[in-house]
């Protein structure tokens, strides 16, 4: 954009972890705006991490609620919200995996986009019984950069202890949760709010990164911030038998505004490894 049509607006961005402060940074100067933090509704109520309140829908639709409850208490039009999510790494399914959503509500145009960003978490959890186990847990848990969280017996225990940041206050309430403990053991955690896990915090910036780009790609058709690559096409021939693979052969370019769509053919590479062939490796 030579200037972008959000200069001088400000952009209502509900949270209480402060994720502001890693969003705002890269969005500000690019797109001219401001974004503003909103007080006023506690976002655990949709759900928190630690398992106390569960989340009701999906990630992208609990970030659509955030974003459209701050743009409600801010009476704006424009509106920004990020949520977080933690599973097996989709790969092997062995690692912890972090998949962060950040979506821009543009009531004006009538427009929702996406930005996301995943990668390795630093999400570990153990049951442990002594004080050695937990400085082996927390060094591995990358303590005290990340926070940790504590409860009695397992998981399930609604007794929990939360932001533990420094050795003294995480050694004292490891001896509280194990007297509380029928177990005689503690359920350790990494707490994964967002002021809680640098980790977590560089995805985010991550998944910011991806929005901007969305925002400043412009549609050919209409002008509307958003075009972007919503799916692939596959098809890549293989390299031995010209079979179409299931590797993509060509993107697909949609505006959320107009819905114009551009398929755009890959140029490299012009084959598949015959590896990824169905047909020669059936």
């Amino acid at each position: 954009m030579s200037q972008s049509i959000y200069r001088g607006r400000q952009v209502a961005f509900l949270t209480q972890h402060g994720k502001e402060t890693l969003v705002a940074p890269i969005m500000r100067t690019a797109l001219e705006c401001g974004i503003s933090r909103i007080d006023g509704y506690n976002t655990d109520l949709l759900g928190t991490f630690s398992r106390d309140i569960p989340r009701s829908g999906s990630q992208l639709d609990t970030a659509r609620r955030k974003a459209r409850i701050g743009m409600s208490l801010a009476g704006s039009n424009l509106g920004i919200a990020s949520e977080g999510s933690f599973m097996a790494d989709p790969f092997a399914g062995w690692m912890p995996w972090n998949v962060e959503i950040l979506i821009w509500l543009d009531d004006e145009l009538g427009i929702e986009i996406t930005g996301m960003a995943q990668g390795p978490a630093k999400s570990a959890h153990h049951s442990i019984s002594s004080i050695d186990e937990l400085r082996t847990f927390a060094a591995d848990a990358g303590f005290p950069d990340h926070h940790l969280m504590l409860r009695p017996d397992d998981e399930h225990s609604p007794d929990i202890i939360k932001g533990l940041a420094d050795w003294p206050t995480l050694e004292r309430s490891f001896f509280e949760m194990l007297e509380k403990s029928t177990t005689a053991r503690v359920f350790a955690e990494n707490d994964l709010r967002a002021f809680c896990n640098p980790t977590r915090q560089a995805m985010i910036r991550k998944a910011a990164q991806d929005l901007l780009d969305k925002l400043l790609s412009l549609c050919p058709r209409c002008n509307s911030p958003g075009y972007s690559i919503v799916h692939r096409k596959a098809g890549l021939p293989c390299g031995a038998c010209q079979t179409p693979t299931r590797l993509p052969i060509a993107d697909i370019w949609i505006c959320p505004k107009c819905t114009h769509t551009d398929e755009i053919k890959r140029s490299t590479p012009s084959h598949a490894d015959p590896a990824n062939c169905d047909y020669c490796n059936p």
